[in-house]
């Protein structure tokens, strides 16, 4: 009986020990990468979307972010994605142009009437294909779902109104030849430079000025150059993309790939209500700190781009046409 009792308490241990095992097997941290800062809207949305996994697993997915671009910047943390090293990263659409080329759409300028118009786009039958395109390429990434990244527009040493006032006026662009093409058209001197050249650039007047969002003309400090005017021109709204390694995708089960979606869906929706709230809170720091807010006659320079349009534009004219016909919500 003594042997019995020791085989069976030892059966039982082994299952025990099994099936412990197995819930440590199946645990899983996700490291989430950004180049922006600790407390940018997309950090702080992906970081509230891990504490979503954390409390619908017990604890069995879990997400650490690394913000600031601690894990290398965008163009190292997607090969990392990639690979499966990072497991979600939030991404700028030059990333993954080359193999789900429809994704450039949204980088032609004034192809969104305003912000609402673009997430009415994103989040209707449109953003879904596209983020459907992009998990079906061959970049190996999924993609989870879109991120606000603001409305650019156009700050300056002097006041810009109109084209005629851009004339010799030197603009720092993103380096894409269709964004430098965009400030040429605008009627300014449209100059590619990396990001962290801007703000030296700036004081020792290589360039003339810049184009951005609110909350990034203040955090880069370039409103400290001279920079007094702000022109709201809006010429580009781009939506940004929160996408998962496949590798990792493929690891999940049914039921965690329809969680995962679904938290990733409210984080685009929760990060919409920090992006506005970072924008209205920048915008008064920059008046605050003498900026002057311009507002402009944006036909004026959606008429000027039209060229822009026709030549980048061409391939994408069907989802053109179905993104102006999109109804803001």
């Amino acid at each position: 009986m003594t042997f019995r009792r020791n085989f069976i308490a030892a059966a039982v241990a082994a299952v025990a020990f099994s099936a412990s095992f197995s819930v440590l097997a199946q645990k899983m941290v996700l490291k989430a990468a950004d180049t922006h800062p600790a407390g940018y809207p997309t950090v702080v949305a992906v970081e509230n979307m891990g504490k979503k996994l954390d409390a619908a697993t017990n604890g069995r997915i879990t997400l650490k972010m690394f913000p600031g671009a601690v894990l290398g910047e965008e163009k190292e943390a997607v090969e990392q994605v990639q690979i499966g090293a990072i497991q979600i990263a939030r991404i700028s659409l030059g990333v993954v142009g080359p193999v789900a080329p429809d994704v450039d759409v949204f980088n032609m300028p004034f192809v969104f009437r305003d912000v609402a118009h673009m997430r009415a786009v994103i989040d209707g039958p449109i953003g879904a294909e596209l983020l459907e395109k992009v998990t079906n390429s061959p970049a190996r990434l999924v993609a989870l779902g879109w991120m606000d990244g603001g409305a650019r527009s156009l700050y300056t040493k002097t006041m810009v109104k109109t084209p005629a006032d851009l004339k010799g006026i030197k603009v720092r662009m993103m380096g894409n030849p269709l964004f430098v093409d965009t400030m040429n058209a605008m009627g300014g001197n449209g100059i590619s430079m990396s990001y962290g050249e801007v703000f030296s650039a700036l004081q020792t007047g290589v360039i003339d000025g810049a184009e951005n969002n609110p909350p990034s003309f203040f955090t880069s400090n370039h409103y400290t150059t001279g920079m007094k005017y702000y022109a709201q021109t809006n010429h580009l709204i781009i939506p940004e993309l929160l996408v998962m390694s496949k590798v990792t995708w493929d690891k999940l089960s049914a039921d965690d790939k329809v969680l995962v979606k679904k938290v990733a869906r409210e984080a685009q929706m929760e990060q919409r209500v920090l992006w506005d709230k970072s924008v209205a809170d920048y915008t008064a720091k920059l008046k605050a700190a003498g900026v002057v807010f311009v507002p402009v006659d944006q036909k004026v320079f959606f008429d000027a781009t039209a060229p822009v349009r026709a030549k980048y534009g061409a391939k994408f004219a069907d989802l053109m046409k179905r993104i102006d016909a999109t109804k803001s919500n």
